[in-house]
């Protein structure tokens, strides 16, 4: 059972445009809530703050704040009226803060785990997020069935990462250096001109 905030959440990205394209409750359920927390045993055996880049409606970012309430959790939207959206679930989770920003424009290494759902194709949403871990974090990517987890690898491997073994629908990297003077590329780069 989740706790009451999640539940209050839940009802507030459905009522609130702009969103989720989801409208059935049971259907945001699986998808916004139970499908986050899948990665709660991984997050489990790494330590060190969390963040949700493109956090949009918060999403994994909320259910793994209440899921880890000891652990600071940065939601990352680019989106300023996302963001007053998120703020106002800080008071029940105050664990929690929101950045108005962009993946490219944070401090490098600050992070032991960034998580990202639907933020961008897996390869370019690996770039953004893996300049944000410090050596020996986790970057975790909600991914879909046809996730070409060979162009994430590549990516990985330019910027000290390498996949791990990985659940259905996940895809995990793990952090194995520091990140490389040229990373992050400027903002829009990544989506520009892909590595891979």
């Amino acid at each position: 059972m989740s706790p009451p905030v999640l539940d209050r959440w839940l009802a507030a990205v459905l009522a609130t445009p702009g969103l989720t394209a989801i409208t059935d409750p049971g259907a945001a359920r699986a998808t916004l809530l139970d499908d986050a927390l899948k990665a709660e045993g991984i997050i489990a055996a790494t330590d060190g703050a969390i963040v949700d880049v493109g956090s949009g409606g918060g999403t994994p970012g909320i259910p793994l704040a209440a899921a880890f309430p000891a652990r600071p959790v940065t939601l990352l939207d680019a989106e300023r009226r996302k963001c007053g959206f998120l703020e106002t679930w800080i008071p029940d989770l105050p664990n929690l803060s929101v950045v108005w920003g962009r993946a490219e424009e944070q401090e490098k290494e600050q992070f032991g785990v960034a998580v990202a759902k639907a933020l961008a194709h897996p390869p370019t949403a690996a770039e953004w997020c893996l300049p944000l871990v410090r050596e020996g974090g986790l970057v975790i990517l909600w991914v879909g069935e046809t996730a070409a987890e060979d162009r994430v690898a590549r990516v990985a491997e330019q910027i000290a990462g390498v996949i791990e073994a990985s659940p259905p629908g996940l895809i995990v990297i793990r952090k194995h250096g520091p990140t490389p003077e040229r990373f992050p590329r400027r903002t829009g780069v990544a989506r520009k001109r892909p590595l891979a």
